[in-house]
């Protein structure tokens, strides 16, 4: 896709999607979901995250502003939101920000709230009918991700090698129990030099972006048979009260919702 976005009038056609139809496409830096949304609720997300409708309208609003119908909504990293629908499902295109050159993204990545994208949304459409036909025929890896959603690699964010190596190590580990401190003795910089570089670079404080990161590992547990407060402890939280706070304030969601609701999901999961 070109960064042009068309501004002429496109009647929208609901989709179907089925129970057969729902899936998720995730790597370490981007996400794919084609499923349920769940009720209306407040979401504080650490990602950039595009909502494209399937089978109704959406409703969003930032920050407690007033609601806006639309077709497609994108919402910028760590802005809490409400988003809604007329259908059950919705399709989520999710993107860690870390990862790609804001300022030189395309003009609808750019964008917060309801936006007019429709050749977008019929694009991110046929990308889920040809995952949830041939998904696992397709040879898919991490970076077929950005090709395949907007017809080109994002462009990436040029970060100084010590926040890019305490970013990765993050991600390798997001359940781990990395603390700040560490972080810093690892890249010989002093806890407040590193902490304010940190925020400098990655635009948002340390301890916000660990704590996203560990939200989002949650996603790779959501087909577990484990107990909840299994899951709490494999993924880091100290106890499944914390837990259960944590992912609600942003997903929006209960974690035993979110894995009741991903029962059908079919997952393609990459690491790399």
């Amino acid at each position: 896709m070109s960064d042009h976005i068309d501004t002429g009038d496109h009647a929208f056609v609901p989709s179907r999607c089925t129970s057969a139809d729902r899936v998720m496409w995730i790597t370490k830096d981007r996400l794919f979901y084609a499923g349920l949304l769940g009720a209306r609720s407040l979401h504080t997300q650490g990602a950039l995250v595009a909502y494209v409708a399937i089978d109704g309208r959406l409703r969003v609003r930032l920050e407690g502003g007033e609601w806006q119908s639309t077709e497609v909504a994108i919402v910028q990293p760590y802005v809490p939101y409400e988003i809604a629908c007329e259908g059950r499902n919705v399709l989520i295109v999710l993107i860690e920000p870390e990862t790609v050159d804001a300022s030189a993204l395309p003009p609808l990545l750019r964008l917060c709230g309801a936006v007019h994208a429709p050749d977008f949304a019929v694009h991110v459409r046929e990308v889920h009918r040809r995952l949830a036909s041939q998904g696992g025929a397709l040879d898919l890896r991490p970076c077929d991700f950005d090709q395949s959603f907007f017809g080109v690699a994002l462009p990436a964010r040029a970060l100084d090698q010590r926040i890019a190596s305490v970013l990765e190590r993050i991600k390798a580990d997001p359940t781990g129990a990395v603390a700040s401190d560490e972080c810093a003795s690892r890249v010989n910089l002093s806890i407040s030099r590193f902490r304010h570089l940190f925020k400098e670079e990655v635009g948002i404080p340390f301890r916000n972006v660990r704590a996203w990161k560990r939200a989002r590992s949650l996603l790779h547990h959501v087909h577990t048979d484990a107990s909840l407060v299994d899951v709490a402890l494999d993924i880091g939280y100290p106890d499944s009260t914390h837990f259960s706070h944590s992912i609600r304030q942003v997903y929006g969601l209960k974690p035993r919702d979110i894995i009741a609701g991903s029962r059908k999901l079919r997952i393609i999961a990459q690491a790399l």
